[in-house]
C-alpha cells in the first residue's frame, strides 16, 4: 500500500505556490497551502482534494511553527517543504532605502531559513525529507535594476548548496528550482507595486530606458506555459529521488545561464556587458 505524501508550500496565495498546490493535490498528495492571509485564499483552493489552507508569514516565526505543527496534526507528517514565498524589489540601488532592503532579505532569504530551521527536527526524526527552494535565474546572473533581488537569490543559492551537504547524511535532500527572469505571473505584477515610491534619479534615465526595452524583449521570449513548466519542475524535484541540486525549467534566459556556467569569466562578462550597457 502506497502512503500518501504531504507537502507544505509557502506563498500559496498566487503564482507558483497556488499552481503547485493544485498540481500536487491532483497528483494525490496532501497539501498544506500556506499564506499570510488564508481568509483571502484563491477560490477553490481549499476544495482541491486534500488541501489544508493555513496561515504562514515567513516574517513571523510564531506563524511558521504553528503552520508546521498544524500540518503535522492534520496529516501525520510532512515529506516535502517548498519555500516559494518571495517578491522582487526592482530599481536602481541608490534609490532603495535600507528598510526596503531589509524587507527583501527578510522575505527571500531569512524567511526561507526560518521555515527550514523549523522543519528540520521533524525531517531528522524521519531521517527523510526534501526542501525545495524556489530561486530564480537572478540567483546566478546579476541583472541591472535588480541588485537587491539578485543579492537575495544569490545568497539563497549559496545557502541551499551548503545546506545540501550538511543534510545529506541524514537522508534530507535540498533542491533549487530556478525559474527564468521574465515570467509573467502575479509575481511580476508585484514588482511595480514593491518598487513604487522609490526615488527617481534623473541621471539613470537613459540606462533605465535601455534596460526596460531589453526586459520587454525577454518578456516576449518567455515560455507561454511558464507557470506550468515551473510547477512540473517543482514536482520533479520532489519526486525524482535523485541528488540533483538545480532545476532550470524555463528557456527565456537559458543562453545567459549557459554562458554563466559553461564559458569563461571573460566570455560571460563580454556577453552581459554587451547586453546591458548603453550603446556607445
Amino acid at each position: 500500500m502506497t502512503t500518501v505524501k504531504t507537502i507544505l508550500i509557502t506563498g500559496a496565495s498566487s503564482g507558483f505556490g497556488e499552481a503547485a498546490s493544485h498540481y500536487f493535490a491532483k497528483a494525490g498528495w496532501n497539501v498544506i497551502a500556506t499564506m499570510r492571509t488564508p481568509e483571502q485564499a484563491p477560490a477553490g483552493l481549499a476544495d482541491a482534494g486534500q488541501v489544508f489552507v493555513t496561515r504562514l508569514d515567513v516574517q513571523d516565526s510564531d506563524s511558521v511553527a504553528a503552520a508546521i505543527a498544524a500540518g503535522i496534526a492534520r496529516f501525520g507528517k510532512i515529506d516535502v517543504v517548498v519555500n516559494n514565498a518571495g517578491y522582487g524589489l526592482f530599481g536602481v540601488f541608490e534609490s532603495l532605502t535600507r528598510d526596503a532592503i531589509q524587507k527583501q532579505f527578510d522575505t527571500n532569504l531569512f524567511g526561507v531559513m526560518d521555515v527550514t530551521r523549523a522543519i528540520l527536527p521533524h525531517f531528522r526524526s524521519q531521517r527523510a525529507g526534501t526542501i525545495i527552494n524556489v530561486s530564480s535565474g537572478a540567483g546566478a546572473i546579476g541583472f541591472p535594476m535588480a541588485s537587491l533581488y539578485c543579492a537575495s537569490k544569490f545568497a539563497l543559492e549559496g545557502y541551499s548548496e551548503s545546506l545540501s551537504h550538511e543534510l545529506a547524511s541524514l537522508g534530507i535532500k535540498v533542491k533549487i528550482v530556478e525559474p527564468g527572469g521574465a515570467i509573467q505571473t502575479s509575481f511580476m505584477a508585484r514588482v511595480g507595486t514593491e518598487s513604487a515610491g522609490t526615488a527617481a534619479i534623473a541621471d539613470y534615465t537613459p540606462f533605465l530606458e535601455h534596460v526596460g526595452a531589453l526586459y520587454a524583449g525577454l518578456g516576449a521570449a518567455a515560455d507561454a506555459d511558464a507557470v506550468d513548466t515551473v510547477v512540473a519542475s517543482i514536482y520533479q524535484a520532489a519526486t525524482d529521488g535523485t541528488k540533483q541540486l538545480r532545476y532550470t525549467p524555463t528557456r527565456d534566459i537559458a543562453a545567459l545561464l549557459n554562458a554563466r556556467r559553461s564559458s569563461s569569466e571573460q566570455e560571460y562578462r563580454a556577453l552581459t556587458t554587451g547586453l546591458f550597457s548603453l550603446p556607445a
